[in-house]
């Protein structure tokens, strides 16, 4: 076990866990954050997506010793009222059906914009590729993305 120092949603945090828990596990099961999924366990399907220092990353690979003291926003992170603008757009397309998958897809979403804030559908589709929605929500995603840069 060691002491972990966090920056999780602006928040200092320390955590004593052992230095290899993923940090998706530090999130749901020492910080109460239960935004991100655990999906695949491999990073490859997106549904435990968080922002690190801007980029979209899957924190069911990274061992929380990786992470100290890196600024880290979960969708908890994102709006205290859910008012983020992509947030609202995902109400207004109505993109959520079953949901499961919706954190990792808002937070690679907003990744996106953060570095592009006007993306063509090409660079939408590049982004999101790896984001796994069993439901199907693709074009719903496409279009909220879309309301959300010109907001």
């Amino acid at each position: 076990m060691a002491t972990i120092n966090l920056n999780i949603n602006g928040k200092q945090q320390a955590v004593d866990v052992d230095p290899k828990t993923p940090l998706l596990w530090v999130l749901r099961d020492h910080l109460d954050l239960v935004g991100a999924k655990y999906g695949c366990g491999m990073a490859q399907c997106g549904a435990c997506t968080v922002i690190m220092e801007g980029n979209a990353v899957r924190s069911c690979s990274l061992p929380v010793s990786s992470v100290a003291n890196k600024k880290i926003t979960t969708i908890e992170g994102l709006s205290a009222n859910g008012d983020h603008p992509v947030q609202k757009a995902w109400l207004e397309h109505d993109v959520a059906q079953c949901g499961y998958c919706q954190a990792g897809q808002i937070m690679a979403a907003v990744a996106l914009l953060g570095k592009k804030p006007n993306p063509s559908d090409e660079e939408i589709e590049t982004a999101m590729n790896g984001n796994i929605c069993r439901c199907g929500t693709y074009l719903r995603i496409k279009a909220a993305i879309n309301t959300a840069a010109k907001s």
